[in-house]
């Protein structure tokens, strides 16, 4: 009797272990996509200083303007994480028709303003870019659990699901931005 309260027991502590494995993965994750949330707000807050510095040099330049800050509001309205990701891809795919337009104007590119947003979202973005593959490396490690054994039994009793990594979602995205005006 004693010995199989004890094999009782260490299932029960076993089973108590996987469950919080997978559950502290989980909260990896979902801490991973945040940190990548609020530097992604914080490109966001700038995109509109940034906007409004070049607007002052280049009113013939505003179709570019008024599509980053439609992928901004985009953003903003978004409430999934896939169309945050589609708002990102979007002003990722902008931000250098801005640096361009600036290109076209050297008083802007003299401008403390404008340097300072730039240099600021050049900081945004090296943090997005660390957050990425820290989210990655989160869900990999999450990932792992729900296709490993014990924990793939578990998992799928408790109905755990795969998580998606950051990345590219079109392939034409990873190539080098065209700038055409």
């Amino acid at each position: 009797m004693i010995i199989a309260l004890v094999i009782i027991g260490a299932i029960v502590l076993f089973l108590i272990g996987l469950y919080n494995s997978l559950a502290q993965a989980k909260q990896r994750v979902k801490n991973a996509f945040s940190d990548i949330d609020v530097q992604l707000k914080r490109r966001f807050n700038v995109i509109p200083n940034l906007v409004n510095t070049v607007k002052g040099y280049a009113k013939q330049e505003e179709g570019v303007l008024m599509k980053v800050t439609e992928a901004r509001t985009n953003f903003e309205k978004a409430t999934t994480t896939s169309d945050k990701l589609s708002a990102n891809d979007a002003v990722s795919r902008l931000l250098p028709q801005i640096y361009a337009v600036a290109e076209s104007y050297p008083d802007l590119k003299s401008n403390q303003n404008f340097l300072e947003l730039q240099r600021e979202l050049v900081d945004t973005e090296d943090k997005i870019q660390s957050a990425r593959r820290f989210f990655n490396g989160a869900v990999e490690s999450y990932n792992t659990k729900l296709v490993t054994f014990p924990s793939n039994i578990a998992a799928k009793m408790l109905g755990y699901t795969e998580e998606k990594y950051f990345e590219t979602s079109k392939p034409e995205e990873r190539d080098n931005v065209k700038v055409e005006f």
